[in-house]
Parts: structure tokens; sequence; C-alpha cells
């Protein structure tokens, strides 16, 4: 079955010769959000991305929200940003957060999630909490020993579970706990771990991991013990979406599919042709899949209601 997909993006055409140095935030300076474009009627503006790799939907006021890793840590310290996106992927405001660097740190953000009114992202060994109405940083925890996390899922009451992709060694596939005090624990470590990604909620609250080393999408208990084991049409995965029927979208960032798992049923491929088809979310008010394309600074929708 096909789905219409739509992209809209990006091209960086240039940087000025000062580019490569952010300079320090102004001592004593508060922090600012950018503010919505207003622009006459007759004109949309498309793009604001560079290297988004998460996106997340805010049903409140109907956005998309593009988390951006911005520039290489080693060329530009400090560089990522967000963006607010409309439904229709036109630009609503170029930099959310990071409009100024006063009071923000926001280094090279992946994975990201909206929950009890804050933005979520995960930071290089950082978890940092953005408020979604004003932007302002309210909070963060670094964590000890992490490479790197990718991915995270936060629950209602505060915890928040993070995945760490790792190395070829095995014993760096992680899924981490971060408690509500800011405890962190590995409650995953390896097999059936293989360079884990992208994890979500099922119905249940089980935790949902799926690998970039092969197509097993894995399930486990809120403390780590494995449930079940499904598989994705293609390996190489990223991004996973759970609805609310249970039916489960994994998106590969190495095969540029998506692949639909209903319950009790065999994965089927609903959408192709995405490059890195990254970190993605769910707009539940127009069924419809927010994919992110790493560095190729686009995003892709894809309408699930499309014959």
């Amino acid at each position: 079955m096909r789905r219409a997909v739509i992209v809209t993006g990006l091209l960086v055409v240039g940087l000025s010769s000062g580019a490569f140095a952010q300079a320090p935030a102004p001592a004593g300076q508060p922090f600012k959000a950018g503010d919505p474009l207003k622009t006459t009627p007759n004109v949309k503006v498309f793009g604001s991305f560079r290297f988004s790799e998460s996106l997340s939907y805010d049903a409140d006021r109907d956005l998309i929200v593009s988390v951006n890793a911005g520039m290489a840590q080693e060329l530009v310290p400090n560089d990522g940003y967000v963006s607010l996106v409309n439904p229709d992927g036109s630009a609503h405001t170029l930099k959310w957060i990071g409009a100024t660097r006063n009071g923000l740190t926001l280094n090279h953000p992946l994975g990201s999630d909206i929950a009890n009114g804050m933005l979520y992202v995960v930071d290089i060994d950082t978890v940092r909490w953005f408020d979604m109405k004003t932007g302002e940083p309210k909070g963060n925890v670094q964590v000890p020993g992490v490479i790197r996390f990718n991915d995270l899922e936060v629950a209602a009451d505060g915890t928040i579970y993070a995945t760490q992709t790792g190395t070829a060694d095995a014993t760096s596939w992680k899924v981490y706990k971060i408690t509500p005090q800011g405890q962190s624990s590995a409650i995953i470590t390896g097999a059936p771990l293989n360079r884990p990604n992208g994890i979500a909620f099922d119905l249940k609250g089980n935790l949902v991991v799926v690998n970039i080393g092969n197509n097993e999408v894995l399930t486990f208990s809120p403390d780590g013990k494995l449930v079940t084991t499904e598989n994705a049409v293609d390996g190489g995965n990223d991004g996973i979406v759970v609805t609310a029927d249970g039916t489960k979208y994994v998106s590969s960032v190495v095969q540029g599919t998506v692949s639909r798992i209903r319950p009790g049923q065999k994965a089927e491929i609903v959408a192709s042709g995405i490059p890195s088809a990254a970190s993605m979310a769910y707009d539940s008010k127009r069924n419809r899949l927010l994919i992110p394309m790493n560095d190729w600074n686009a995003i892709a929708i894809v309408d699930l209601n499309a014959k």
C-alpha cells in the first residue's frame, strides 16, 4: 500500500567568516525564546533545520517540534537549537530555543519527548528539559559514564528511559533509567539489544526499543525484563511510534523505509524512499508520521490515510 510522503527542507548555502565560534553568553542576560515569523499571508517559509534528528508533536499548539543538533561540536560547540514547524511543513519559529545562547546550553541534541509540560532532549551525556510554553530551560541531569544518549521516553511520574546506541562492543548497548530524583542506572545491557536507538511506551507502559544492528523490535517491562520480540521488515532502525490501537511504526535510518506492525500481524512496508529516516513522531490529529532526515536537513510527512 502506498502512502503520500511530503518532504520539506532547507538547503544550507553558506556561512559567514565568523561562523565557527559561538560567542559566550553575556553574563546576567536572561533567557529569551525566539519569536514566530510574521510574514504577510502570501509568504510561506520552509526549512530551519540543521541535522534534525528527532521530532515531537505538540498537540496543544498543533505544531511540530524539531530538535536540531546544529554544527558539529568540534566546529561550533553549543550550537543545538529547536524549531517550531506548522502542520503544512512551513516554518513557524525558526529558532524557538536557541535564538540566543543566554542561559542556554544545548550542544548536540538528538532524541526528544514532550511530557509533563516539558520538552525533554538527550544531549550527549545529559538529559535537559525545557518549558513547552516559554522554551526556558528548566533542568538537566548528567549521567556519569554515558558515551552518548540517542533517544528517550519520559513517564508521567518524570522517570526517564534513555538509550545508548554505543559501539561494536555489546557491553556499550544500554537502556538507562533516570528517576525524578536524578538517580541513574543501566537497566538493560547487551543482547538482545543490538545498537539500540528509538524507544517508546506501549499501551501497558512497557518499553519498546528498536535496534540499528538488526530488525528486532523489543518490548521490555519497565524493570528491563524482555516481554516479547517482533520484527520490522528492515533492519537499521531508528524511530518508533506506538499508536492508540497498539500498532507500531518503525523507521529505518539505513534503508529509508517505515514498517507497520499491527498487533498479532507480520510487519509490512507503508512508506519508503526517505533518506536517513530518524526519530519520528505521530501527528494524532491527522494520522501522520513526522520523520526527520538528519543531515539531509529536512523532514518527511507520511500520510497514513492516503491510499
